[in-house]
């Protein structure tokens, strides 16, 4: 199975300049900041017309259909439209931890990594940086880059970008955060989010479809993370029903691991690690509504 966005170079050149005349009235996502990036201005996710990388490197710490056994090419993307209050990458989205760079070197990151024999090419928070990796993608396939893509995105995307990426990315790997907006208000200032990740995870399930791997990795396809809150199981349960209703045949890992980081002390309610038994009771709901779990 080949990459798709080796079949669609005209489309890549076309959908980069589209995406950077975007940004001179920027509305890459839904935060809708409608200032002039290519001008230096800068909104809420803290980057403007430049691109700032945090870190590239084989990552091992992902699922194990995305790292495999020589790792995923992993570019973490500084700054982030969601900025959520629990963050573990908090320096890299929020203290914008990284420096600028130039496009060629994202270019040549990718090869790098795929030199390197990891599995893929894995952009974490690619959403306001989405065009300069269009532009580095444009470079790096005359470099001979063959690896899938990764988009793997907090889940504040808009759908109009997620439509135009369609046959450039082969894999993606959305959060599904939260299903209450009041839950999305408190933490990330984002009351829309429920509604939104639900229009563009149906998006991203169209353009690619059901988990494909070969040899145990991903190849092409679609996995949900969901991370549990504290004090937070109802909403984790209303996040799998409307799976199973929307998008059966959807790969979900469901993860426990969370951890009051950054400003969650100031949330009492979040400020303390998940309860084994809250994991628990939303892996045995998932299950026995019959969730495709990782």
């Amino acid at each position: 199975m080949g990459s798709g966005y080796l079949k669609n170079k005209a489309k890549i050149t076309k959908v980069k300049e589209e995406l950077y005349h975007i940004m001179e009235n920027c509305t890459l996502c839904p935060r809708d900041c409608r200032i002039n990036r290519l001008k230096g201005e800068i909104g809420f996710c803290g980057v403007n017309g430049r691109p700032v990388i945090s870190s590239y490197f084989a990552h091992f710490g992902e699922e194990n259909v995305i790292k495999g056994t020589k790792g995923s090419g992993t570019i973490f993307l500084t700054g982030c439209n969601l900025k959520c209050v629990f963050c573990q990458n908090f320096r890299i989205s929020q203290l914008m931890e990284g420096s600028e760079t130039t496009i060629e070197n994202i270019a040549g990151m990718m090869i790098e990594l795929q030199d390197r024999g990891c599995h893929n090419i894995n952009f974490v928070t690619p959403t306001h940086q989405i065009a300069f990796i269009i532009e580095a993608l444009e470079i790096a396939i005359d470099k001979g880059l063959k690896l899938p893509l990764v988009y793997n995105t907090g889940g504040y995307d808009h759908l109009k970008i997620i439509k135009k990426l369609d046959g450039i990315f082969d894999i993606y790997l959305p959060d599904f955060k939260f299903f209450s907006s009041e839950i999305a208000k408190r933490y990330t200032a984002a009351p829309d989010y429920p509604e939104n990740v639900k229009s563009i995870i149906k998006e991203m399930y169209k353009q690619v479809g059901p988990l494909k791997t070969k040899n145990n990795i991903a190849e092409k396809g679609f996995i949900i993370r969901h991370l549990i809150m504290p004090n937070a199981v109802k909403d984790s349960k209303k996040i799998m029903d409307w799976i199973k209703e929307n998008i059966p045949k959807a790969t979900v890992n469901i993860m426990g691991q969370y951890m009051p980081y950054f400003k969650a002390r100031d949330y009492p309610e979040i400020n303390r690690p998940l309860e084994r038994e809250e994991y628990e009771e939303v892996l045995k709901y998932a299950k026995g509504i019959g969730i495709n779990i990782l």
